[in-house]
């Protein structure tokens, strides 16, 4: 069975998918609707009034990222005891989760990423100000390793785990949940500060790009492991390595962004999307031995004979 077909293993009511869905993905619903029924001086006056309230960083940080652990919660106990499906069937379709493909794929954006952070850093440090407070980053990093796994994990497991699924065994195909998760995983993302300060379509490029990308490795290696690693690393370089005043992490950070956001920042943007994700793309299929594409990103998604799958009690 594939990792699409994993569905058939519990519940498949539609008044299931729609009640766990609106509950589990409503704090994405809401920024969506805030976003839309928003005009831009209301998303800085929000983010101003956050910064007035005067609190350090790490609780801000924490602030954010506590609904998640709840979010995930919540969607784990959904899909046991409502879809009555075992969570291993959410992850991946082996008979167990591989670690190893969550390390590679953790070491590989984090690498990438702080080798390039300090060549750029290296040719041009006039505007990004090391800020190293041992104090203040051992909290950042012991709240951060704590609860940005919940985070990207809610954002997996919905997105490229349930929401794939269910959304594939409904058209029967494949192309379509990686299309439509990616587009709602931009969207989710269109509350974001940066959207305001770079560009919507901009940004979007970005937020779809690399929803299509964690998609990919999710069909190819019919499982989530790639992708929670790979989206784990981004987030936590992400709060540790840099931050600055228009981006969603403002964090106790090493380092501080201190230049104006660019609009349509090539080396931030087009570069990852078009460039970097189809050569991590490439070096994962080579590790992995990745083959017959067109089927398991195009192909049809048929019931499995009974005797394959089973209710979990």
């Amino acid at each position: 069975m594939n990792y699409i077909q994993q569905a058939y293993k519990g519940q498949r009511e539609l008044w299931m998918f729609i009640l766990t869905t609106i509950l589990v993905a409503g704090i994405f619903i809401s920024n969506f609707v805030f976003y839309l029924a928003s005009d831009p001086s209301d998303l800085d006056a929000a983010m101003d009034a956050m910064k007035s309230w005067n609190l350090p960083s790490s609780v801000l940080l924490i602030i954010n990222l506590l609904p998640f652990v709840f979010l995930l919660g919540l969607l784990f106990v959904l899909v046991k005891f409502i879809h009555q499906r075992s969570l291993l069937s959410l992850t991946t379709s082996r008979l167990k989760v591989d670690y190893k493909r969550i390390l590679f794929s953790f070491l590989m954006i984090t690498i990438y990423t702080i080798v390039t952070f300090f060549i750029m850093y290296s040719i041009d440090s006039s505007e990004i100000v090391f800020q190293f407070n041992p104090v203040k980053f051992s909290i950042l990093f012991i709240i951060s390793i704590i609860l940005f796994p919940f985070q990207i994990g809610l954002e997996e497991y919905l997105f490229r785990g349930y929401l794939m699924q269910h959304i594939g065994v409904l058209v029967k195909n494949k192309w379509f949940p990686l299309i439509f998760t990616s587009i709602l995983f931009g969207v989710a993302h269109s509350a974001n500060p940066e959207v305001g300060a770079i560009g919507f379509w901009q940004m979007m490029i970005f937020y779809i790009g690399t929803g299509l990308l964690l998609g990919i490795m999710t069909l190819m290696d019919e499982g989530l492991e790639l992708a929670l690693g790979f989206h784990l690393g981004n987030n936590l370089i992400a709060s540790l390595l840099v931050t600055a005043d228009w981006t969603a992490l403002q964090t106790d950070a090493l380092f501080k962004d201190m230049s104006e956001p660019e609009l349509g920042s090539i080396s931030e943007i087009i570069l990852p999307v078009l460039i970097v994700y189809p050569l991590m793309l490439f070096i994962l299929s080579k590790k992995y031995g990745w083959t017959n594409w067109k089927d398991k990103l195009f192909g049809k998604v048929e019931e499995p004979p009974k005797e394959n799958y089973k209710i979990i009690e």
